[in-house]
């Protein structure tokens, strides 16, 4: 594949506007308890302790720790298929950067995955990453996963738009 200048300049401008630093935010969980537990029977309680709901991914993604107002990454998940862009112009260009699987562990409300990448699709996007695989992590309603572009890598944050 040969990459034209043009190209080549729009590639590191794009990547020096979603800027290279990694900013982390979390939110703690808060872990009391219910005032009424005491009028359950004891077996019906540890039931619903046992049972969390099932986590769905699917749906749209954006990322919450952008150091730019116009340019970011952003996620779409459909059935066991997950797509991530670099968005910039303020959602004027879109250029692919993985496309892969999604696999969710039954009844568990935080986990990691591997995806494995659609070469397919992510081998005609000169933006897309080349890995064969790329570890997801879902906690606290936030999926995330490591970029490294130009030899820096930051931890990508995203939350549902």
């Amino acid at each position: 594949m040969n990459i034209t200048a043009p190209k080549l300049g729009a590639t590191i401008a794009l990547l020096a506007l979603l800027g290279i630093s990694v900013v982390g935010c979390s939110s703690p969980e808060s872990s009391g308890s219910s005032s009424n537990e005491g009028s359950k029977p004891e077996t019906e309680q540890v039931q619903e302790e046992e049972a969390p709901e099932p986590v769905s991914l699917e749906g749209e993604w954006k990322q919450n720790n952008s150091n730019s107002e116009d340019s970011w990454q952003q996620a779409t998940i459909t059935g066991d298929t997950i797509e991530v862009y670099w968005v910039a112009d303020a959602g004027d260009t879109k250029s692919l950067y993985w496309a892969g699987t999604v696999e969710i562990p039954a009844e568990v409300n935080s986990f990691s995955f591997d995806s494995a990448n659609d070469t397919a699709k992510t081998e005609k996007s000169i933006m897309a990453s080349g890995d064969a695989t790329k570890t997801f992590t879902y906690e606290n309603d936030e999926l995330s996963y490591d970029v490294t572009a130009m030899g820096t890598t930051m931890t990508v944050r995203l939350s549902r738009e």
